[in-house]
């Protein structure tokens, strides 16, 4: 199962800029990775997993902007279409694995 979280976060005055790094870093210490700017993925493993993350990012989210989670399953996920562009080489490596060895 994949975890997505989109986000538009204002970065006009400073202090949206550092609600928008604080945001931003919790996504990386949760395990996110940059799908494309503003649209970070995550793997799980189940489902139960999804409201432990949802709580994590609820405390770190700024009150103003917006942020939004989909979940979906591997199958949904891979079924994408690239209109331009391409997959990056580390989704390539991984794949639908749950653990790759490197």
């Amino acid at each position: 199962m994949r975890l997505l979280c989109f986000f538009d976060l204002p970065m006009e005055t400073s202090k949206e800029q550092r609600a928008y790094r604080i945001f931003r870093k919790k996504l990386l210490e949760c395990g996110f990775v940059m799908l494309q700017e503003s649209v970070y993925v995550r793997t799980l493993p189940n489902r139960s997993q999804l409201a432990k993350y949802e709580n994590q990012l609820k405390l770190a989210t700024p009150r103003n902007g917006l942020v939004e989670l989909l979940y979906v399953s591997e199958k949904q996920f891979s079924d994408r279409r690239f209109l331009t562009g391409e997959k990056s080489p580390q989704e390539v490596a991984v794949g639908n694995n749950k653990m790759v060895i490197i």
